[in-house]
């Protein structure tokens, strides 16, 4: 496949991002948040120390630990990366704005969002990592790899265009849906639920093994809850087989069933494991991966060129 500048570019965007969530979730699971206490620098530095005798004189040397400080000036390097990427994503985008403006619409608000997120970084920094802020921090970068996925779609539609009849766009837009409906409530619940743990993690200080005691109905519903999911996961490969659907949406249906099968798997494990870091981590990330999937199943069902063979009725 012959890609452009501008499609290489929104391509590796788009996975850089993804591995910047990646990053983020691995400075939350290993509570490196505050492993710089202030922002845009580190202990008041733009390369931060690597042992507490070359901290300034203002900061407490006993707060200091080398890992979690680099895990997190990581993570700032990651971020500001990314916003160079998206900002090169955007000024090459200027090459769609005759022939598909919507490209280069999309990628200016990626580029907008992404310098929302700068900001919001530092609130969070500034709020002592309140989990709501952190939560709106990580949802937002998720809204962020969407659009440019959307923008890299829009610039990539020929070659990875279909055909689908009408009746058959209808019924996999709809199941698709649904999927990507169900699990945005997942994330949203969860998010519930990570910042649940987090008050009985840092507030009330309780033993990992009672974390999830204390929730009641919360953990309880988003457990439950994935059962739809799984559930219309199932109904949508069915639909691609009935279909037979192009191989492309195929393959894509298969992924997006894979990884909703190991999200509950990695949510079984969180409950008996006791929520070790790693298994928040890997929840985090294949979530992400999760809707990206299905937002760019729904994309090419969509946009499927209308196939001339006669509709399959029910």
């Amino acid at each position: 496949m012959n890609l452009n500048l501008y499609q290489k570019t929104a391509i590796t965007t788009v996975i850089a991002t993804l591995v910047l969530i990646f990053v983020g979730g691995l400075v939350r699971a290993s509570g490196a948040g505050l492993g710089c206490p202030d922002w845009p620098q580190c202990f008041g530095m733009w390369i931060p120390p690597t042992s507490a005798a070359d901290l300034p004189s203002q900061y407490d040397a006993s707060l200091f630990n080398p890992l979690h400080t680099w895990l997190e000036y990581i993570n700032r390097l990651v971020g500001v990366l990314i916003g160079f990427l998206i900002t090169l994503t955007f000024i090459f985008s200027f090459k769609y704005r005759k022939i598909d403006p919507v490209v280069t619409y999309s990628s200016a608000a990626a580029f907008i969002l992404v310098l929302v997120q700068g900001w919001l970084g530092g609130q969070v920094v500034r709020s002592g990592l309140s989990a709501g802020m952190i939560t709106i921090h990580m949802v937002l970068a998720v809204v962020i790899v969407n659009t440019l996925l959307f923008a890299s779609f829009r610039a990539m539609n020929e070659q990875l265009a279909i055909r689908l009849t009408d009746h058959h766009k209808r019924m996999l837009l709809w199941v698709s849906g649904s999927v990507l409906f169900l699990t945005l409530v997942q994330l949203v619940l969860g998010t519930q639920v990570r910042e649940a743990v987090d008050v009985a993690k840092n507030v009330e200080e309780l033993p990992r093994e009672m974390w999830l005691d204390g929730m009641g109905w919360l953990y309880a519903v988003h457990r439950s809850f994935s059962w739809l999911v799984i559930i219309m996961g199932a109904l949508l490969v069915y639909y691609n087989r009935k279909f037979d659907a192009p191989s492309k949406l195929k393959t894509l249906g298969y992924v997006i069933a894979g990884l909703i099968i190991l999200q509950m798997f990695i949510g079984l494990g969180m409950e008996w494991l006791n929520i070790p870091g790693f298994l928040q981590l890997m929840h985090l990330v294949s979530v992400a991966v999760l809707i990206c999937a299905e937002f760019l199943y729904m994309l090419m069902v969509g946009f499927a060129q209308k196939a001339d063979d006669p509709l399959t009725e029910l």
